[in-house]
């Protein structure tokens, strides 16, 4: 069809309707782009604008070929669409006419195109510099488990259309400017030519050419400029607004007039402005008036959305007007005042609520749920739900994690602001607010977003606020997951169980493994650092050895025995030779006899500390040669010791003799003594 309006002659009537058409096309355009919320939402607008410029451009060759032929004819020459458009803009003043045009060509091509084809060329530039970024944000989040894998893949491709799209308008943006310069120099050429072509072959006077032929022009010209100017606002439109969920209109509607402090204060001025002498006092005050009346009545719609909120059950059906209302009847004590424990809660200042917003789509809300689910495939049960509540007893941006009611962490993080962690490594400080980090106490520098690039080059960790709170709920999490391990918790691992072993959890519990001996038993395993996955092994080997033994410990011994080629798997993951701290002989014999009960009253105080010490300058000493300190002893040994070596040495791990497999090695890289 473009080529055709090119190549082919086109009778007036035809042209009148291709250019209504166009008109049609360009207010289309417009429409969209300020009802579209995402630029995405619009991809194909690149396209558009090349094709509406070509069909702009296609018009103007079919229009000019008309103007010059059959311009002598008289003013209806080109059809009753240029004629029309001239006489509103000429009238009977041609050099106004043409003034005008100009005008109107000027702020397409040096305000509306140029800033549009400015704007997109920035948002091309900055949306590809921000691809490695939002593609690493996309993988932390998908390995964090916040995210599946459409939805990475879903992101991964919007990404991926947002560049295309802001690089296509970059250069579609051209196309605009373009159709500005040509539309001018259409216009130089249709007047001159028309002026030679009607002096010269028609016989007509300059007076009578130049106002013909001005018309046809003009009106040609603006029936082609106000499409291509409708397009260019809709470029610009699409390319400057910043993606919501709200359209232009609701943005600018919610975003300007919806505080009536600002229309109070502009009516004020205008007011002032009207009563000097010598200003149009009634356009002023107008506008004054308008501008206060609109303020009122954002201020008694807000008034009233209040106080329906404080109030939902005013104005209810039932009663007369003017009645008074009805006291609520007097409610009795009962069980529902009672509030349980939440077993895990968080509580946040108020400056942290929008972390944990779901209307503001709050991250750390998203990273809960990825740190449960975490934890759930590395430990092998389902955490409990984590209960968030807002509380102004605490600081604006300081928050606590509860068990059961007891604070066992308690931190401060600072939305809009980044975590510089020093892991030791950092070169230099950094300006912001010193602190340290909850979870690990390592020094950190809470600092501004501007600062977060070069505080990664200095070798400093930087994370964001909902990071830091995520990390410290998941390290705590780890450290109380035993304490998480209710009853509850059990019995709804086991239905899920039973749904694989149905025939395995019928038999065993409760018939022949009570299910607080389950319990206590996984606590246990819990407590050392094992996850509780393999539970067909626990529960087989419970199955086993409860008819000879009810006691807890001894049944955690022989599960750890039947599951250690799953603890040696995890200590030293993928070695044949298994490089661990033994006991000392003369120690290993005095903790044998005191745990047989021949020695009296067990272990002196002062061996006990040196060898705590001891612990702790040796596990220090195995990791830094870069090995997991893992101390191994007598399976009579590993239950006291573990126990005592948990709180002060938490990195030192302790297994028996009878939890190594057959297949592997031992090499004793260091002795554990008394001295």
């Amino acid at each position: 069809m473009v080529l055709g309006m090119m190549v082919l002659p086109l009778p007036p009537l035809v042209l009148d309707f291709f250019f209504t058409f166009n008109i049609a096309l360009s207010i289309i355009v417009l429409m969209v782009s300020l009802y579209t919320r995402q630029p995405l939402e619009f991809s194909s607008f690149p396209t558009v604008l090349l094709v509406t410029t070509l069909l702009r451009l296609s018009l103007n060759v079919a229009s000019t070929k008309l103007v010059l032929t059959e311009g002598h004819t008289g003013p209806d020459a080109a059809g009753k669409v240029i004629e029309a458009f001239g006489h509103v803009l000429i009238g009977d003043n041609i050099t106004v006419g043409i003034i005008a045009f100009v005008i109107l060509t000027i702020i397409n091509f040096m305000v509306i195109t140029k800033g549009a084809g400015r704007i997109a060329e920035v948002s091309a530039r900055f949306t590809l510099d921000a691809m490695p970024g939002k593609q690493m944000a996309i993988d932390a989040d998908l390995n964090a488990g916040l995210i599946g894998e459409e939805e990475a893949r879903r992101r991964r491709s919007e990404i991926a259309q947002e560049s295309d799209f802001f690089g296509s308008m970059d250069g579609a943006s051209k196309f605009v400017r373009g159709d500005a310069i040509a539309g001018i120099l259409i216009m130089v050429i249709n007047l001159v030519g028309g002026l030679i072509i009607g002096m010269m072959q028609h016989d007509l006077g300059f007076a009578e050419a130049g106002k013909t032929y001005s018309m046809l022009t003009i009106g040609d010209g603006l029936v082609a400029q106000i499409p291509g100017l409708i397009i260019s606002v809709a470029a610009g439109i699409v390319v400057s607004r910043v993606g919501t969920e709200q359209d232009m209109s609701e943005q600018i509607l919610g975003q300007m007039f919806a505080r009536p402090q600002v229309l109070y204060i502009t009516a004020a001025v205008l007011g002032i402005m009207g009563l000097i002498p010598g200003m149009p006092h009634v356009a002023f005050l107008m506008m004054a008036a308008i501008a206060a009346g609109l303020a009122w009545w954002q201020e008694q719609r807000a008034q009233q959305a209040a106080a329906e909120a404080a109030s939902p059950a005013a104005g209810a059906a039932g009663g007369q007007a003017g009645a008074p209302a009805e006291a609520p009847p007097l409610q009795e004590v009962s069980w529902a005042d009672v509030q349980p424990v939440d077993l895990l809660g968080l509580e946040v200042g108020y400056r942290l609520i929008p972390l944990v917003d779901r209307n503001q789509d709050g991250e750390l809300l998203r990273r809960i749920r990825g740190i449960r689910k975490k934890l759930a495939q590395d430990l092998g049960f389902l955490m409990p739900a984590v209960h968030i509540r807002d509380n102004l007893e605490l600081k604006p941006n300081q928050y606590r994690i509860q068990l059961k009611g007891v604070d066992i962490g308690l931190g401060e993080a600072y939305t809009g602001q980044w975590l510089a962690i020093n892991p030791g490594n950092a070169a230099g400080k950094l300006n912001g607010t010193q602190t340290k980090d909850p979870t690990f106490g390592l020094p950190a520098t809470w600092i501004d977003s501007s600062l977060r690039d070069q505080a990664q080059a200095m070798g400093y960790t930087v994370v964001d606020a909902s990071t830091v709170v995520g990390t410290h709920i998941s390290n705590i999490l780890q450290n109380h997951a035993a304490e998480l391990l209710g009853r509850e918790e059990v019995q709804a691992l086991l239905d899920h169980f039973g749904k694989e072993s149905p025939k395995l959890v019928e038999d065993l519990v409760p018939k022949i493994v009570p299910l607080g001996t389950l319990q206590k038993v996984l606590q246990n395993l819990l407590e050392e650092g094992l996850h509780i996955r393999d539970l067909r092994t626990i529960l087989e080997t419970l199955g086993e050895h409860t008819s000879r033994t009810q006691d807890v410990d001894e049944l955690t011994a022989v599960v750890r025995v039947a599951l250690g080629r799953a603890i040696v798997h995890q200590l030293f993951p993928g070695e044949e030779e298994l490089q661990v701290v033994a006991l000392e002989p003369q120690l290993e014999n005095i903790l044998l006899s005191a745990t047989s009960g021949r020695s009296q009253g067990g272990l002196e105080p002062g061996l006990a500390e040196r060898l705590l010490q001891h612990a702790a300058s040796v596990s220090e000493q195995v990791e830094s040669q870069g090995l997991n300190p893992v101390l191994i002893t007598p399976a009579q040994l590993r239950p006291m010791l573990s126990r005592f070596l948990r709180r002060s040495v938490p990195s030192l791990r302790v297994i028996a003799h009878t939890e190594i497999p057959d297949s592997k090695t031992i090499r004793i890289i260091a002795l554990l003594g008394a001295a």
